[in-house]
């Protein structure tokens, strides 16, 4: 007897959230649009009567998308659209009288995700509008709540991208953004001990003699106030060597000038 097969993965939220674009009439606004949901970890787009529909060159502007793109869903009504989801969200630029459930993205995101976790729930939708005139109260009247991006009252209107990509944004904080590593340095290296620190004093304090910078100056108040600079900057073993190898080359260069050897081609110029 064959083994059942084993049940699907359920899909993580952000894989359940999708961005639907009503009536986008620039070919490089869904470009961005796809771009911007590569970047943080969205997958599904729908597209309602685009005015362009170029796979080809939507790749080729937004590079490294093809999967993005090919799994893109085209509607030729808003309804269709948003026909087997659960909850949506549509985002909008102006104020309107009707007294609606309304948001800013960074608060909606989450609401966003805890409704995309739902198994038994269908999937969620980010509607935008089109470019010049945003979404009409009808496409509103679909949603079950509207989201605003704060901006200068004085230039408030949003490229379309842009307001996908603040969107999107918020969305991969809220889901992993707030957790994720900063990439490690090349070379990692263990903090400075004191004996590393007093030996790029010492070299430092040389180097400074070298240049007579300590002429008008009180060599004890000055060396206290390099050592705090150093201790607040906290440099590793590697740092800590860097800065003490400078100190000593530019003692050897003011020797090698006090002998009248020629000065390097670079600073000969």
């Amino acid at each position: 007897m064959n083994a059942s097969p084993a049940p699907a993965s359920p899909l993580a939220p952000l894989d359940r959230i999708i961005i639907v674009l009503w009536e986008t009439q620039d070919l490089v606004n869904i470009a961005g649009t796809v771009r911007a949901m590569k970047n943080f970890g969205l997958s599904r787009l729908r597209l309602v009567a685009p005015a362009e529909w170029s796979p080809w060159r939507i790749e080729g502007i937004a590079h490294g998308t093809a999967d993005l793109v090919e799994r893109a869903e085209l509607f030729d009504t808003l309804p269709e659209a948003l026909a087997d989801c659960s909850y949506t969200v549509a985002m909008t630029a102006r104020e309107r009288r009707a007294k609606r459930h309304v948001g800013r993205p960074r608060e909606s995101a989450d609401d966003l995700l805890q409704r995309a976790s739902e198994p038994t729930a269908g999937p969620v939708a980010v509607v935008f509008g089109r470019e010049d005139k945003g979404l009409p109260n009808w496409a509103l009247d679909l949603c079950h709540r509207t989201v605003t991006i704060p901006t200068n009252p004085e230039h408030s209107s949003l490229n379309l991208a842009q307001a996908v990509v603040i969107v999107a944004y918020e969305l991969w904080m809220a889901s992993e953004g707030r957790d994720q590593p900063f990439k490690p340095p090349r070379r990692d290296a263990p903090p400075a001990n004191v004996y590393i620190l007093e030996s790029l004093f010492e070299e430092a304090e040389k180097a400074l003699w070298s240049v007579d910078f300590f002429k008008s100056r009180q060599t004890e108040s000055v060396m206290r106030t390099l050592r705090a600079l150093i201790h607040r900057a906290d440099p590793d073993q590697r740092e800590a060597g860097f800065l003490r190898a400078m100190a000593i080359e530019v003692r050897k260069f003011v020797t090698r000038l006090q002998r009248g050897d020629e000065p390097p081609e670079e600073l000969s110029q």
